[in-house]
């Protein structure tokens, strides 16, 4: 099925949905009665809330898979998100939570640029939080898009768990279209796995409290293995004899003395510990490519893209300088 084909019938479920409501759907009955079962949930209440829901056709239009999937670029990709506003963004954002930051990064080993850069690439440090009401997005995923249903349904269970443990209504929640909440965009998931309280107010706000944002994301990636002090990416030089490299994915299996045998040109200082080689492809350029080591694997756990991984990288690297530079001048230590 081709990606047209796939959006032209996810749409034509949404509109087919708009003829009555999630609350009169088998699929949605059967969700609701589990949710009874398995967790005590009121089952006259969750009718009653997808009776008010309706699906939303941006959701679906927003998750497509892009059209001609080889026009990704990584030049293209990196330079939405490393620019002048955010860097200055980002700079202003750790200046005014220096010490959230630095007590996160004792805590949990995460260095502070990595927790300043994801929380800029993610929602531009809150301003671009997400306009879709969170239950709504992902009734929508869990019973409109059937590709991915299995993944929204856990997460609309997850943020129906949610609401509960937090005494809140649970289409109360704004976020992406994704269902992803707050400034580090968590998924109801894993707000419940690996959000915390930093600061210390008894209540956990990924929306409205920077520290509890900060805290959870270094958090999520101390628990998906961070190396404290570890590598997370160096680049080298590649050829074609290199693809069955690339073709075992970016889990870290090989010290890079081993991919040396399959024509990768290892630098002097290279790290001796496993990795995966990374291709970071841009139409009509030379592709670049990297040893990506347990540190690059962890920040794909959080958006499984090695073009992701390699910006929040990046743009650490270049927060890091602006934030080096602006203490310097401060002469704040």
């Amino acid at each position: 099925m081709t990606r047209y084909v796939l959006l032209a019938c996810c749409l034509l479920l949404a509109n087919a949905a708009h003829a009555d409501n999630y609350a009169q759907r088998e699929e949605v009955q059967a969700f609701i009665a589990a949710m009874q079962t398995r967790h005590g949930l009121d089952a006259e209440r969750l009718a009653a809330l997808f009776q008010n829901t309706r699906p939303l056709p941006a959701v679906l239009k927003a998750i497509a898979p892009p059209a001609d999937p080889g026009m990704r670029s990584w030049t293209a990709y990196r330079q939405r998100f490393i620019e002048p506003r955010r860097s200055r963004a980002g700079l202003d954002f750790w200046r005014q939570h220096q010490a959230t930051l630095a007590r996160a990064e004792a805590h949990f080993g995460v260095p502070a640029e990595i927790i300043v850069a994801i929380i800029g690439i993610e929602t531009f440090y809150g301003r671009q939080l997400g306009r879709f009401g969170s239950f709504a997005a992902l009734a929508t995923l869990a019973f409109d898009y059937p590709p991915r249903a299995d993944l929204f349904r856990r997460e609309l269970e997850a943020l129906l768990l949610l609401a509960r443990d937090e005494g809140r209504a649970p289409d109360s929640y704004m976020g992406s279209f994704a269902g992803a909440i707050g400034l580090p965009q968590f998924l109801p998931s894993s707000i419940r796995a690996y959000a915390v309280d930093f600061d210390g107010n008894g209540r956990i706000d990924l929306t409205a409290s920077p520290a509890d944002a900060i805290g959870s994301a270094a958090n999520f990636l101390r628990e998906h293995g961070w190396e404290s002090g570890g590598p997370i990416a160096l680049k080298v030089g590649a050829g074609g004899t290199a693809q069955p490299l690339i073709d075992a994915g970016i889990l870290p299996q090989r010290r890079p003395r081993e991919m040396a045998d399959f024509g990768v040109e290892i630098p002097a200082d290279a790290p001796d510990a496993p990795a995966a080689l990374i291709d970071l492809v841009t139409p009509a350029a030379p592709t670049e490519y990297w040893l990506g080591y347990q540190n690059f694997y962890v920040i794909t756990r959080y958006n499984r893209s090695s073009f992701y991984a390699m910006t929040v990288m990046q743009f650490a690297q270049t927060l890091r300088e602006r934030y080096l530079g602006y203490t310097a001048r401060s002469g704040f230590q």
